[in-house]
């Protein structure tokens, strides 16, 4: 069975998680997407969200798919933000992530959440990219804000335009973290990299827009049970492949290869 967990604000029916479970079901594979709390159409009714660093949700959601199925060989993928999570809990756990998961994979992770963030926040990114997450983060933040009768100024979070200022205002004081740089700096997963005992697979492409290329971890940052592969194209979560228009199968093989 496959376990995907999403990127920042995607849902089951993004492409990467259609294309995968299209492949998986093919070859005969089970597959499950949890959606992260607010995912999923429906407000979750707590106070917190979800977040970079929520290893812990990670760690609860696969201990319950594993419980629910004993028998089965649990693999799971990560894609971005749900990569980061992903990484983390595998760094954390080390040794006992292997009880509960056979194999992993992450896929256009941003490892470095404050390097990811001064990727995006400048120039014509932060114009194509963060402002359309931000689209659909901030109505998500001021229901939470009125549901819940947060102090949070709703002006700022309304008038910002970066991850720096949304996170400063919202996801950092919202899950207990000092500011963006505090939260940034204690939910990467790089430095997790060294203490994962579960054969890992990093899948990245040093032009993706959301991490620099030099953040990106090396042999000496990673232990012996992660394998790179970081491609020279392939954006983020593109890898497209083929004659033109191109498909986008290469990632989803790429990965059962490595489960398989």
């Amino acid at each position: 069975m496959i376990v995907l967990f999403h990127g920042l604000e995607g849902y089951s029916q993004s492409h990467y998680a259609l294309s995968l479970m299209a492949i998986a079901a093919q070859q005969g594979w089970r597959g499950v997407v949890p959606h992260f709390r607010g995912c999923s159409g429906e407000a979750n009714r707590l106070t917190r969200s979800y977040h970079s660093g929520d290893s812990r949700e990670i760690d609860w959601v696969l201990r319950r798919i594993k419980s629910e199925n004993p028998r089965r060989d649990i693999y799971v993928v990560g894609v971005s933000l749900g990569g980061n999570m992903l990484l983390k809990w595998l760094g954390e756990e080390g040794e006992a992530a292997g009880g509960v998961v056979g194999r992993a994979a992450a896929v256009s992770t941003p490892m470095d959440l404050a390097a990811a963030a001064g990727q995006l926040d400048f120039g014509l990114r932060r114009i194509l990219y963060t402002s359309q997450f931000l689209r659909s983060m901030k109505p998500k933040a001021l229901a939470k804000i009125a549901a819940h009768s947060l102090t949070i100024d709703t002006r700022a979070i309304l008038a910002s335009l970066t991850f720096r200022q949304f996170d400063d205002l919202f996801t950092a004081p919202l899950h207990g973290f000092r500011n963006a740089d505090d939260y940034w700096t204690r939910s990467s997963s790089k430095p997790w990299l060294k203490q994962i005992r579960v054969p890992t697979l990093l899948i990245n492409a040093r032009n993706d827009p959301f991490l620099p290329s030099d953040a990106l971890p090396n042999s000496a940052e990673v232990s012996d049970a992660v394998v790179l592969d970081f491609s020279a194209t392939g954006g983020h979560v593109g890898f497209v492949s083929g004659k033109f228009p191109g498909n986008i199968e290469w990632l989803p093989r790429r990965i059962l290869g490595f489960f398989a």
